[in-house]
């Protein structure tokens, strides 16, 4: 399943600036868990994580179900350009 492509039409309309949106999709060794890095400007960033992360909270729920279908645990993480990326 492409989750950039789902991602993409998920959060598109929201930012102010798609075109600069980055996205990235790591699979784990055992296939189960992925990992989807959304990197984008920071006033973006906090578009998409909302107020008290309601929105990020949605988008995790929506692509969520999509991995469901495939057995997989989607991990959906936000940062900003010029952040260091915080491994968990």
């Amino acid at each position: 399943m492409d989750y950039e492509k789902i991602i993409h039409a998920l959060i598109d309309d929201i930012v102010a600036e798609p075109e600069s949106v980055l996205i990235r999709a790591t699979e784990s060794e055992n296939g189960k868990d992925v990992v989807i890095l959304v990197a984008c400007e920071k006033e973006d960033t906090a578009r998409l994580i909302g107020r008290h992360g309601i929105i990020a909270n949605a988008l995790r729920e929506v692509i969520s179900v999509a991995g469901k279908n495939e057995n997989k645990h989607i991990h959906l993480k936000f940062e900003s350009f010029g952040e260091e990326i915080k491994e968990d």
